[in-house]
């Protein structure tokens, strides 16, 4: 009888674990598999708003708010943009004073709860910069596709890819520069944004399933006019443009790769997001294991698509040591095992998807010289 009740106790406890392990996989693959458009990414603390006046914030001191760079700070009703920490201005060690370059809408009121976020202009490429740009519709297998296109009179174009906790919104931080080298830019919104058609499932795929998608912008661009392609993909954008160099029908248009914070094993991103929602550390490989069973998600895909053998086209990897989400060392081992056609800029201090922000005018310099004879 002992023997008995033990075993129905361990059997109880498996079938508990199993059933919490899905729980746990649904909650914390949460923000890649079902993504709300521009939900930040989960672990990023909230900053008070200690006061603002005359081109000056002052911030909560930690490491965030001492990021270098610039950054959007966002909170309900709320948009800024704070440029580089300011020196020698606080008289308080508990405050941080950046630069405060505008606020787009609402109030930093004191008391206001704010995130650091990579995107610097809300609205349209018009609204938000004073660029002509067409609304346009990219036919994709789910349905049209928004994208934003911004004419320009280079034959090649750059197709913009956002990732995780973004919208295409975030990708305008680039389009002064791409506008400046007339390269024509089509900013595209993809399933489950704004706009966009809903995967079947529901869920994002990091990458998996939403690079057809990328391929679909390829097609429109070469039916209106594009003789090549240099992909710009951030975070899970970076795996589409991965997978459409090795998949699409259309892979001989692609002349360029930029990846900036590339999720090059969904694995890892998994178990990162995992850990930033805060799940026990035991459960996270049963968490993972719960969220990819969920999103159907093949674990020979991504590593083929991002394989250097395969390699084919210029690759320019923006990428830092601080990348909570998509750790840089397979950057490093990528540029380590094709020099000939893979170069990694290295971006110390900067969080995921946020290489420009930490350091705008070195991102730039090297982007122009990846595309100089690409053009």
């Amino acid at each position: 009888m002992r023997t008995a009740t033990a075993t129905a106790a361990a059997v109880t406890t498996l079938i508990g674990a199993g059933a919490a392990a899905v729980a746990l996989g649904r909650h914390a693959g949460d923000a890649a598999l079902r993504p709300a458009p521009g939900r930040p990414l989960p672990g990023g603390r909230r900053l008070s708003v200690h006061s603002a006046a005359d081109g000056h914030v002052w911030l909560t001191r930690s490491l965030a708010s001492l990021r270098p760079g610039t950054y959007g700070l966002d909170a309900p009703g709320v948009h800024a943009v704070v440029g580089p920490v300011l020196d020698g201005l606080s008289r308080d060690p508990d405050t941080v004073v950046r630069r405060l370059e505008r606020i787009t809408h609402g109030r930093l009121d004191p008391g206001t709860r704010v995130r650091l976020t990579p995107t610097l202009h809300l609205g349209d490429p018009r609204s938000a910069l004073g660029l002509d740009h067409a609304d346009v519709d990219v036919p994709g297998e789910l349905g049209a596709l928004p994208a934003w296109f911004v004419p320009a009179a280079r034959r090649t174009w750059v197709i913009a890819v956002h990732g995780l906790g973004t919208t295409r919104e975030h990708p305008m931080n680039l389009m002064p520069f791409f506008h400046e080298r007339q390269l024509p830019v089509l900013d595209l919104a993809y399933r489950n944004d704004l706009g966009a058609p809903a995967s079947p499932d529901g869920l994002g795929h990091l990458g998996e399933s939403e690079w057809r998608d990328l391929d679909a912008a390829i097609r429109y661009a070469v039916r209106f006019g594009a003789e090549r392609v240099v992909l710009h993909g951030w975070s899970t954008g970076a795996a589409m443009a991965l997978h459409a160099a090795a998949r699409s029908a259309l892979r001989e248009r692609i002349a360029g790769l930029v990846l900036d914070s590339p999720v090059l094993d969904w694995h890892l991103t998994l178990r990162a997001l995992a850990a930033a929602r805060r799940t026990p550390g035991p459960l996270v490989p049963l968490a993972v294991r719960a969220a990819q069973g969920r999103a159907g998600l093949r674990g020979d895909r991504l590593p083929e698509a991002a394989d250097p053998a395969g390699l084919q086209v210029p690759v320019l990897v923006f990428h830092g040591p601080d990348d909570a989400f998509a750790p840089w060392e397979l950057s490093r081992r990528l540029a380590a095992r094709r020099p000939d056609l893979v170069s990694l800029h290295a971006v110390p201090g900067a969080p995921h998807g946020a290489m420009w922000n930490a350091a705008p005018a070195a991102y730039e310099e090297a982007l122009r010289r990846f595309l100089t004879p690409l053009m």
